[in-house]
């Protein structure tokens, strides 16, 4: 009898552990073995050149190699550095500027997804192209419009009586100009994903606020802004971060010869120069670690405003 309840239990239906095994191995070693090439690549790819270069960050490289100690000389360096702050200032403005271009695909990924729009797939395409496109080809042409001499913009200026600048070569324009590029071209991204958003949607919400008498754009106000509003958040965030790695853009609308450059860096601009120009390994090494910081605090601090505009579908 006592044989019989103890196996009871079992009978029931729980199934019988294995001997010998718990947590993660207790279907033994195979899980690990498939996830093991991803691990490692993780590891050295992305975790070690981390800690590398945070340990780079605390060090002053000589002339002919090697490297010493300094402690936190290179962020002492860096925090009373004005350039810092002017690359800084100039990698917000470009965010800043490419943030505009959200709700401007809010509006088109809506007005693409109306129902019965001809060639919408087409539209969609045009627009996404863009994005896929080298960013050194994108830039040349843009450099070509650009021009102050012979550059359509101008031209098209022209056409007006108004004269038009060198938008690449003068401070103040350039920066503007590179953020204008950095908004078209991320235009494609953000509709794309935005239009998968408006699908999850359902069709009954817009039958119902048009049989009470919603206009449509009230209905866009009223059901497709709030439902909609978990995919914005996740474009606001990956523009955010990408805006922060201005660099190829920037360096092929401009070339780093160009007399706007040094009031127009930005903050991975600034690096580049530290660490592949001016050879300070250690000082641009905490140039990215500022960097890094400064992502995870802008996106920690994103995730935290979420709470108060984003709707919980």
């Amino acid at each position: 009898m006592t044989e019989l309840h103890r196996a009871a239990p079992r009978a029931a239906g729980r199934p019988a552990r294995r001997r010998g095994g718990s947590g993660v191995l207790r279907d033994g070693w195979w899980p690990v073995l498939f996830v093991a090439p991803l691990l490692v690549g993780v590891v050295v790819f992305y975790l070690w050149p981390i800690v590398q270069t945070f340990w780079f960050s605390f060090t002053t490289f000589g002339v002919f190699g090697g490297q010493t100690f300094s402690g936190v000389a290179n962020y002492v360096a860096l925090v009373q550095d004005p350039e810092f702050y002017l690359s800084l200032g100039n990698t917000l403005i470009y965010t800043a500027i490419v943030l505009l271009g959200v709700p401007l695909a809010v509006w088109l990924a809506a007005l693409l997804n109306t129902p019965g729009l001809k060639f919408a797939s087409f539209y969609r395409v045009l627009f996404f192209l863009p994005y896929i496109a080298m960013p050194t080809a994108v830039a040349l042409v843009w450099r070509l419009m650009f021009n102050g001499d012979y550059g359509i913009l101008n031209w098209v200026l022209s056409l007006v009586g108004i004269p038009g600048p060198y938008w690449v070569s003068t401070p103040g324009f350039a920066i503007v100009a590179v953020s204008i590029v950095g908004l078209w071209s991320s235009l494609g991204f953000s509709m794309i994903v935005l239009a998968a958003g408006l699908k999850a949607i359902p069709p009954e919400l817009y039958e119902a606020a048009e049989l009470d008498g919603a206009s449509p754009s009230r209905r866009f106000r009223s059901v497709t802004v709030p439902l909609l509003t978990p995919t914005i958040f996740f474009v606001v965030v990956v523009t955010v971060i990408s805006s922060f790695q201005l660099f190829d853009l920037l360096y092929a609308i401009m070339g780093p010869r160009n007399p706007a450059m040094p009031s127009s860096m930005s903050l991975v601009f600034y690096f580049f120069q530290a660490g592949f120009v001016d050879n300070q390994q250690g000082f641009a090494a905490s140039i990215a670690i500022a960097i890094f910081v400064l992502i995870g605090l802008v996106t920690l601090l994103q995730f935290r405003l979420q709470r108060r505009w984003v709707a919980n579908v």
